[in-house]
């Protein structure tokens, strides 16, 4: 090897502050467990010993974990009085729940990647695939807490009004099924939006759909709500006026065949809603920090996802727009569109 001293000072020093953010991750779950940062919201300076107090935990602990969330940024730090302040937008992303830029159910996703690595692991030598069911149950929940807040922020204001004639359709009364749903984030939201249509929610995990009726009956939507357990090749119904695929389809072991299955199930007119993982066609135009994460979890989530499925097409998280839209196009759509886009997704409308 021929080392380059410069080029390999600036590659350590970029592995140095990933082996902080790597150790921070679990100082984040930690910090969101314990309520840690939802004490410090809005409270200005506070020492380790009255936030402890706060909280129920013990100062000496509590101390620690604060030093580390200063040297990392998360929160700062008053040399002169020894307190420690979260910054208003760091409380945001941190300790609002309800907040578009809240992150700590994606370090819960990170923390169930790490636990399962083994899994994965083996997997790269036997080219056996690992289902979504076969990972700990922090992916779940993380998955819900991590992709609520945009979906709270885009849905309802943005995505569906992008959508052709689709919002006059549910303010009126429709027939919706949002496919893959998990803990039913996406079906509540609907459904409280729009108290004229009928939603029902399925997904092949029984456990998560249990923990979707339980957020139904939570947000009051239960009698206009339904979740099962099904596959997004055989869920049952017809006649749907809007089939929502909200970021699965990419995860599906055979997508094309699910197109097929959602066009059959579809009213004249009808419309498929597909949102998947914001993505480029051409790798290079992944390589940035979004395309990253999105990478990340497809070698770690969604391709073990679809390798564990019949056909395994694997189109993992940055499949691109051409190729979905060819998937759908062999499903028998005659139309494929881009309705919508943020950072962070990509909004599609296809019709039959």
């Amino acid at each position: 090897m021929q080392i380059d001293p410069v080029k390999l000072e600036k590659f350590m020093g970029q592995a140095l502050g990933e082996l902080g953010a790597g150790m921070n991750a679990a100082l984040v779950i930690v910090g969101d467990k314990l309520g840690l940062y939802k004490a410090m919201a809005g409270a200005g300076p506070v020492t380790p010993a009255e936030l402890a107090r706060k909280t129920g935990t013990l100062e000496r602990y509590v101390r620690e974990w604060l030093n580390a969330q200063a040297a990392g940024g998360f929160v700062t730090y008053d040399s002169a009085t020894q307190r420690y302040t979260l910054p208003d937008e760091q409380a945001f992303a941190l300790a609002v729940e309800d907040s578009p830029a809240y992150l700590p159910g994606a370090y819960q996703i990170i923390a169930a990647v790490i636990k399962d690595e083994p899994c994965i692991t083996q997997a790269f030598r036997t080219g056996a695939g690992v289902g979504w069911h076969e990972h700990c149950g922090d992916l779940f929940q993380g998955t819900e807490r991590f992709f609520r807040p945009s979906y709270a922020a885009n849905l309802v204001s943005s995505w569906i009004p992008a959508l052709d004639g689709v919002e006059a359709k549910l303010q009126a009364g429709a027939k919706v099924a949002d496919v893959g749903c998990g803990h039913g984030a996406s079906t509540v939201l609907m459904a409280k939006a729009y108290p004229k249509s009928q939603f029902v929610g399925f997904d092949y995990h029984a456990p998560s759909i249990e923990s979707a009726w339980k957020r139904a009956e939570q947000a009051g939507v239960h009698d206009r709500v339904g979740f099962q357990v099904a596959w997004a090749k055989e869920f049952p119904g017809k006649g749907y006026d809007l089939v929502a695929f909200f970021d699965c389809l990419h995860d599906m072991g055979d997508p094309a065949g699910a197109a097929a299955h959602v066009r059959e199930t579809l009213a004249p007119g009808g419309v498929w809603m597909v949102v998947e993982p914001f993505a480029h066609d051409n790798v290079e135009k992944n390589l940035n920090p979004v395309g990253r994460v999105f990478y990340s979890a497809s070698t770690m989530i969604c391709t073990p996802a679809s390798r564990a499925q019949e056909v395994g097409a694997a189109l993992g998280a940055q499949a691109g727009e051409a190729r979905l839209r060819e998937v759908v196009m062999r499903g028998g759509f005659k139309t494929f569109r881009r309705a919508a886009e943020t950072p962070f997704n990509l909004v599609f409308e296809a019709r039959a």
